[in-house]
Formats: structure tokens, sequence, C-alpha cells
């Protein structure tokens, strides 16, 4: 069996060697999206760059993976790895038509088991037959601002992808018989990769079952699956912010052949609101007052993030951009609970009539006041 790859994963992600996880994660979701066979049905050559986009985010989205991974990159002519994104680097060299046996990687001790974890070598994969858990799934939730610090319910549609109705996940139509796929060989896996080593991956033509349908489903062309939305009702605790998880657990991707389901991870992200500001458990707001309430006092009513108005005293003399502290009228979180600082701003009529201009000419010279 041919052992290692000649593709380059950061080149196939399109991203540096130095890229983070958010980056390889962004990279991977918007070529996954891209080359998704359900958006490519008669396109095969699409199939295949979505599986190379699968391959190289597996192994660059595991940090042990993509350490073990840049290692073999960095040995040069023996691991068989060409340059990085940066495009330096050769082939397999004087390697060039060497094949390993599972026993020759055993006799290589720790890198054996090194390529063996990355690559699966000498495992021959079979069709999928018995119970498979299915996928953990991650979906971004916009939520209120006023609904995340009090708590809610808020009911979401997940765009999931789930077995075929019609046909059962087989790929077949109604009465259609099903074949040893021949691309495979009926072993859902095919290898790809010259000279060196070579990485098994789900056979496109079959989508890894090692059967194909005599004539395809309706339905799912062929594929057993469908894309479809998943309603969901959230309950939203409060005090969340953005940025908070939330796990739901069996609310992911169906389960292959009876197996359980996978887990959904939600994040939530908070809109912004034109009255509140959020830092920690605080609550800060800006609250316009009149030259006369400023100059001589008043009270005022503020909203609080609960809904409700409560009363705020201005002393005589209060300056624009003097802030005020109302106790544990923040956000609840845990037990604990912030404050809201009410910060004012001094507003000044844009016109003034002939009597108003007159009074406050008067009001200037009395106090001495240039204008």
């Amino acid at each position: 069996m041919a052992a290692a790859t000649s593709k380059d994963y950061y080149q196939i992600l399109g991203i540096s060697e130095g890229a983070d996880a958010p980056e390889i994660k962004k990279s991977y979701r918007k070529l996954a999206k891209q080359y998704h066979p359900d958006a490519n049905q008669n396109d095969p050559r699409a199939a295949e760059r979505f599986k190379e986009v699968g391959e190289a985010y597996a192994v660059l989205s595991n940090p042990a993976k993509r350490k073990q991974y840049d290692q073999m990159r960095r040995m040069g002519p023996f691991a068989g790895f060409r340059g990085g994104a940066g495009g330096g680097g050769g082939g397999f060299g004087g390697t060039e038509g060497i094949r390993f046996s599972t026993e020759d990687l055993g006799d290589l001790g720790g890198l054996g088991d090194l390529f063996s974890s990355i690559f699966d070598f000498g495992r021959k994969r079979r069709p999928r037959s018995g119970p498979e858990r299915g996928t953990d799934l991650e979906y971004t939730v916009e939520v209120h601002f006023e609904t995340a610090a009090r708590g809610g319910t808020l009911a979401v549609a997940v765009p999931v992808t789930d077995e075929c109705a019609t046909c059962g996940g087989s790929g077949a139509a109604p009465g259609a018989r099903l074949v040893t796929c021949v691309e495979c060989g009926g072993s859902g896996t095919v290898s790809f990769g010259q000279g060196g080593f070579a990485v098994n991956r789900p056979c496109p033509a079959c989508y890894g079952r090692g059967q194909i349908p005599a004539a395809p489903c309706p339905t799912c062309a062929g594929t057993g699956q469908v894309r479809q939305e998943r309603q969901i009702r959230l309950k939203i605790p409060p005090g969340v912010d953005t940025g908070t998880k939330m796990r739901l657990s069996g609310q992911g991707q169906r389960g292959q052949a009876g197996g359980s389901a996978g887990d959904l991870l939600i994040t939530f992200q908070v809109q912004p609101h034109r009255f509140f500001r959020r830092k920690g458990l605080d609550i800060h707001v800006t609250v316009p007052v009149n030259i006369a309430q400023a100059a001589l006092g008043s009270r005022i009513r503020v909203r609080t993030v609960d809904g409700r108005k409560v009363s705020l005293k201005v002393p005589p003399g209060t300056q624009s951009g003097t802030r005020f502290r109302i106790p544990g009228q923040g956000i609840e979180k845990g037990g604990a609970r912030g404050d809201q600082y009410v910060q004012v701003k001094i507003t000044v009529p844009e016109h003034l009539d002939e009597d108003e201009a007159r009074l406050m000419k008067q009001f200037a010279e009395a106090a001495e006041l240039k204008y």
C-alpha cells in the first residue's frame, strides 16, 4: 500500500502555516459551503474538492494532529510533503516509489504511530454497517439585548443534513437495487497520493457506503441525505453575553444506522441596544437633561433593563457628563447582580424665540456670563 500525501493541507484551505484556529475554521466553512455536493450535484469535481477540504480541516483543526503533520512537513524528503503555503520544500526526492506495509510502519517505532494516527494506515475501511454517532453541529444565534439580560425563550431554525426519508439513507430510488461501487471495489474508501505515503478517504462515488444504486433516489439525487431546517425552541438563561455557549445534547446531526445523534453547540451573539450598554454585569446609559434641570436640580425617570422606571435625583449644579449609580439594577447572573450607571448629558435649545432670547441674555448678564 502506498503510504502519505504530497498535497499540502495549508494550501488546500488557502491559509498560511501560522493561521490560528478561527482562521482555519473560517476558511473551512467557506470552502465546504462552496464545494458541498448538495450545491454542486452535477459537478463530480466539487465532491472531490469537498472531501479534500474536509481532510485538511480534520488534521489542521486538531492541535495534536496538526503538530504531528507540521513535524513531518519539516522532515523534508523522508516525510514526502510538499512545501508549505509559502511555496518552499521539495517532494519525496530519493524515496520516490518506496512503499511501506503496516509491518514496515511498526519498525519505525514512534513514526509508525505518528503516521497511523493521522492517516489511518493499514486500516482498510469497510462500508458503514453498524450504528454511528452523528456529528456535533455548531450554530450561532442572535439574541435581543433585553432577552439576553433577562432570559427568555427563542425559536430558531437550525440547518441540518438528515437521512433522506424517501430512500432511508441508501441513496436508491424505491425498488432499485444496490450494486458494488466500481470506484472503491465495495470498500467505501479510496486512496490518493503520489509516491511515498497515501491517504484513505471516503469514496466520492458511493459516499463511503461501498454500494451505489442502479437508479438514484429522486429526492436526494443518490446522496442518501437531504438538507433541511430543524425547529428548536431555546431556553435562554439570564445574563448570557456574546460568545456564551450552550450545548444541547442529542440535537446535532442524526446518527447512521440507528446511532445516537450528536450535540448542538449554540454560540450566542447579543445584538446592540440603542439605549443600554453592557460592561460585565453593569448597565450603562446616557440620559439627556435640560439646562434648568441641571442648574436647579430635578428628579428624572430612568428606564432599567428589567423594563421598569426608577426615579433618580439630579442635584443642582450638575455638570454634563456626571455619572450616577443605581445599585442593583444591572444584570443578574449566577446569584450576583450588577448596577446601572446613568450619565447625564446637558442639552440646549437649538432655537430661541424673541422673549426666550431676551430672558437668556438677562440671565447671562446677571450671572456675568460672556456671550
